[in-house]
């Protein structure tokens, strides 16, 4: 069963235009997409799914399992970076171990949409308050990441208020969390109206963006190269060993496949959209050229094609 996913994500047209883009980067080919073309597909995939989340939210009914669940979410993406922290100090400089903690403290969007296409496949529900989740858990992984960088005596010329009000307004977070609201109130005739834009165009949009994905991250994997074996072995192996805890552990709080699965690739995922925009400004000596090619190079591939089958299997047992 498990192998069968692994195949039919294999053939995932989202994972096969990925793997085109990291194949146009080592065949140094001249094709691009477009910065402006780039900037308007990340906008509209943060709109359609923030919006279709606030719809579902609207429709939900609120009760412990989603409380629990989503608190769930939100101390993972708080203690995770503290656990890892130790560890990636020994290999890296202070602020750099302490972007890294945050960078997997943190989601990915993309993974999740992914994680969402997966569900959609299988014929699963899930909540729209695991959008509104996806949002929350920026802020807290950001937070505690400059908080360990602080505990140096070097750094603290950065408020926090700063950094959380920056995280919260970046433009990804910000538009996520605004689509969402705007879903939720938006009336079901209205939602409608708009169906074609939100729903019908959204995969097509979702393939070209991981092909931008696959030649950005096969651009930024030749620096990483430099960093030796530590940095691509917990890339790709905390991700799967915390991903495959919280699918078992969130058992515990519901029964809801779907919900589960998008929680455990919430916190088994990580984040290069939001964290590095946020360390650019409170951490500008942490290394970007670590980071952020970790989390988009090694750990976004890694669980569109072992770590989604991998949870959804644990999850079904």
């Amino acid at each position: 069963m498990a192998l069968d996913l692994i195949i039919e994500n294999l053939r995932n047209p989202a994972l096969l235009f990925f793997i085109l883009g990291l194949l146009a980067v080592r065949l140094k080919s001249s094709l691009t997409i477009p910065e402006t073309s780039s900037r308007f597909i990340s906008m509209y995939l943060l709109f359609a799914i923030g919006f279709k989340g606030g719809q579902e939210l609207s429709e939900s009914e609120f009760n412990s399992e989603m409380f629990g669940i989503m608190a769930l979410g939100l101390l993972s993406a708080a203690i995770i970076p503290a656990l890892v922290f130790p560890l990636l100090r020994k290999k890296y400089d202070h602020s750099t171990a302490a972007a890294v903690s945050a960078a997997y403290g943190s989601v990915s969007a993309v993974t999740f949409v992914t994680a969402i296409a997966f569900l959609e496949l299988q014929g699963i529900a899930f909540g729209g308050h695991m959008v509104a989740l996806m949002a929350m858990m920026e802020a807290p992984a950001i937070v505690v990441g400059l908080l360990l960088a602080r505990s140096s005596k070097s750094q603290g010329k950065t408020s926090m208020r700063h950094v959380l009000v920056h995280s919260l307004t970046n433009g990804s977070v910000f538009l996520l969390i605004g689509s969402t609201i705007i879903g939720f109130l938006t009336s079901a005739d209205h939602a409608h109206s708009i169906e074609a834009f939100t729903t019908d165009i959204f995969k097509g949009f979702l393939v070209i963006f991981l092909l931008d994905m696959g030649i950005q991250s096969g651009r930024q994997l030749k620096g990483l190269f430099g960093q030796g074996l530590f940095s691509f072995l917990f890339a790709i192996l905390f991700p799967l060993i915390i991903g495959s805890v919280i699918a078992w552990c969130s058992g515990f709080l519901t029964d809801e496949v779907g919900d589960r699965l998008l929680l455990t690739v919430l916190t088994a995922s990580a984040s290069y959209i939001a964290v590095p925009a946020a360390m650019k400004i409170a951490l500008p000596d942490a290394n970007p050229g670590i980071y952020t090619p970790m989390a988009l190079g090694i750990t976004f591939p890694v669980n569109i094609v072992l770590g989604i089958p991998l949870y959804f299997q644990i999850i079904s047992l």
